[in-house]
């Protein structure tokens, strides 16, 4: 299979090969075979191809590398280790262990040189998807002169799990819409999976099928013709006007006594069969760890030709009239947001009593914040309409409008989530999707992903309860709330009024700098006077006291968020005209509200006070965190109905006449009652 390519170049191979296959037996676990058989195209792309500066890994010009199967970590740290990175053969030897650099799959932002967290698969795919589509993005908007300051490519390697699964058709077939030309995926098709032959489960035209979606497709190709390969890269980077799909054969495990099975997918080879591939490829059998002295020269030699390439982008970005500074943060991902005067915004949006859906007010607030911040970007998965979410005067972005700000996603939710996780993972935007809440199902892995990596992405839901009314039990959200307040490091915000939704965003944008989920509303819902209520502005403690009638302690605690926080403020007048000392405290943000110190949130929730009730509409799992076990949930635990929203909730108990009924009956229980 080894063609008449330099010599040099097969021993860069081999030790990528033998450093990923002396790592997984000294940890006991992981997969060589892809190591094995795929060393190649990994070595073309970081050898030939990929501008990098390991000195400065986060250059925003640099080509981006994504190992989708991300269970061949070990042939990217060893990659990593040749080309520069501080990956040291400590850490190598490290493999899969605890708090190492190199864990069993690759994790961003632990190890330099890794873009992203990859493991799931089809997840690096999609999510290169949306680097490709920052990069083509910011290419349009950033010039200096006539030259654009960012323009990369974005290269992937899949496998045939990366494509199999369904995520990677709904991301495919946006990327040949867009026409992302600079998006160039390898696909190491080795016709082997876990459970054997990949036909077994998967054999349609790959080929026909990435044609359809609109990308240029070449090959298949022997993955070991290390020229055909190199020129087939160069062909798929001359056209601009499509993704690229190479599709390279290999054997997996090529080389030791288990290759093309699957038993040389995702276990150690063991003493004997690693000492036969040694053997095979003429490799030293008594040294583990063994790099060739010629090896690091050459690697050495490619790294300072990388880093000639950086220094004359440089030399002409700082010469840009942009502002370097302030732009090469943005590009850097620290974004130096501008200064915004909230009171400007009240002012110049003056309150009244009109009732309105969050979601509405959502959609006022993205705009205007998004005036301010130019480099915003999102869209919907074509519910635009209904979740309030376009960017007014601001272009689509599509094939002819590179630079736009609007996205349209189509009705693909799962890719929506990973492609506006990759926008982030490359850093100069802001991105925000927008779908209904019971919809983010079919948005989890991007989610959890988002959440590992610290990605700053906003995820606008909308029509968040059985408020949405007629549109039935499958679209209206019950288990869904809880669902996303399980994810570490989510921040979720669901608000209650005008107030509470701009604050909701100011933190999304500027104090929070992971993910964010919106939590709002499709129904109109009555205003909270907030002339007799606490300032909006509380909220951004995530729980606060809106309103109460007495400087004493409270006899009862009513809490509630989002749409139900009305409910609440209501029954706590009609409790305070019974001569009941009553506080209404809004917990628009578990999270939030979680991470302040103990003071203040026994000041909103003081430990005496043993009545509480908590009021959502949806799933009440959870809410004993706050309520206590002396406390009430007031919500769902059950499928809704379809039927006008008004009658659902009063079919469901969540009403201003239950909360009362509820309170009473908790006060009478506890003793509560007194003047």
């Amino acid at each position: 299979m080894h063609n008449n390519y330099d010599h040099i170049s097969w021993k860069c191979i081999n030790t990528i090969r033998f450093l990923a296959v002396d790592s997984i037996e000294q940890a006991g676990s992981g997969h060589p075979g892809t190591p094995l058989g795929a060393a190649p195209l990994i070595f073309i792309l970081w050898d030939k191809f990929i501008n990098h500066n390991p000195q400065f890994p986060k250059w925003i010009n640099r080509d981006r590398f994504i190992l989708s199967c991300g269970h061949a970590s070990a042939m990217l740290y060893s990659t990593l280790h040749l080309y520069g990175y501080p990956i040291s053969t400590a850490d190598l030897k490290n493999f899969r262990q605890l708090n190492s650099i190199t864990p069993g799959h690759p994790e961003y932002p632990l190890t330099p040189g890794v873009e992203m967290t990859t493991g799931p698969l089809g997840q690096g795919f999609s999510h290169g998807v949306g680097i490709a589509l920052a990069e083509n993005n910011l290419n349009c908007r950033l010039k200096s002169g006539n030259k654009p300051v960012v323009d990369h490519y974005t290269y992937v390697m899949i496998s045939d799990g990366d494509i199999q699964e369904g995520v990677s058709s709904e991301a495919a077939s946006f990327a040949g819409n867009l026409g992302l030309g600079k998006l160039i995926c390898l696909y190491d098709n080795n016709h082997i999976q876990i459970e054997g032959s990949t036909d077994l489960a998967f054999n349609e035209n790959i080929r026909e099928r990435f044609e359809a979606y609109g990308w240029q497709v070449i090959g298949p190709l022997d993955g070991y013709n290390l020229q055909l390969l190199e020129n087939s890269i160069r062909e798929a980077k001359s056209n601009t006007s499509q993704p690229s799909l190479l599709i390279c054969n290999t054997v997996i495990g090529w080389g030791s006594p288990l290759q093309g099975t699957a038993a040389v997918h995702g276990s150690p080879l063991g003493t004997k069969n690693t000492a036969k591939t040694k053997l095979f490829y003429n490799w030293p059998s008594d040294e583990t760890f063994y790099v060739p002295p010629e090896v690091s020269r050459h690697c050495d030699e490619v790294i300072q030709q990388r880093k000639e390439v950086y220094l004359r982008w440089l030399k002409n970005f700082q010469s840009s009239p942009l502002k370097y500074n302030q732009l090469s943060k943005n590009l850097e991902y620290s974004f130096d947001l501008p200064d915004v005067d909230d009171q400007q915004y009240f002012s110049e949006n003056s309150l009244n009593n009109k009732p309105l859906s969050t979601r509405v007010l959502s959609g006022k607030i993205l705009n205007y914040f998004a005036h301010k911040i130019d480099f915003i970007i999102g869209g919907s998965a074509d519910l635009e309409p209904s979740t309030k979410t376009h960017l007014q005067d601001y272009e689509d972005v599509d094939s002819d409008h590179c630079g736009g700000s609007n996205i349209h996603f189509g009705v693909r939710e799962h890719a929506m989530g990973a492609i506006a996780g990759g926008i982030a993972i490359h850093g100069g935007l802001l991105p925000y999707t927008a779908t209904f809440l019971t919809f983010s199902d079919y948005m989890r892995p991007p989610i959890r992903l988002a959440a590992m990596m610290g990605l700053k992405v906003i995820y606008i839901f909308t029509h968040d309860s059985i408020g949405l009314g007629e549109d039935g039990p499958t679209h209206q959200p019950i288990e869904h709330l809880m669902n996303l307040r399980a994810v570490p490091n989510l921040t979720l915000i669901r608000p209650a009024d005008e107030p509470e939704v701009y604050y909701a965003w100011k933190a999304a944008l500027y104090f929070i700098s992971g993910p964010v989920a919106l939590i709002l509303s499709r129904q109109k819902i009555p205003r909270l006077d907030r002339s007799l209520c606490s300032s909006g502005e509380n909220s951004l403690q995530g729980g606060y006291v809106l309103w109460e009638n007495s400087d004493s302690l409270p006899q009862i605690i009513l809490m509630g968020t989002g749409s139900e926080l009305i409910k609440c403020y209501q029954a706590g007048l009609e409790l305070a005209r019974r001569n009941i000392h009553t506080r209404v405290v809004s917990i628009p943000s578990w999270e939030i509200f979680d991470q302040q110190n103990i003071s203040y949130k026994n000041s909103v929730l003081p430990p005496e006070v043993k009545c509480r009730i908590s009021v959502e509409a949806g799933q009440t799992l959870g809410w004993e965190h706050y309520v206590g076990l002396d406390g009430v949930s007031i919500g769902l635990n059950c499928f809704g109905k379809s039927a006008p929203g008004e009658k659902l909730f009063k079919y469901y108990n969540i009403t201003v006449d239950h909360i009362l009924a509820t309170a009473i009956e908790l006060l009478s229980k506890t003793g509560g009652l007194h003047d």
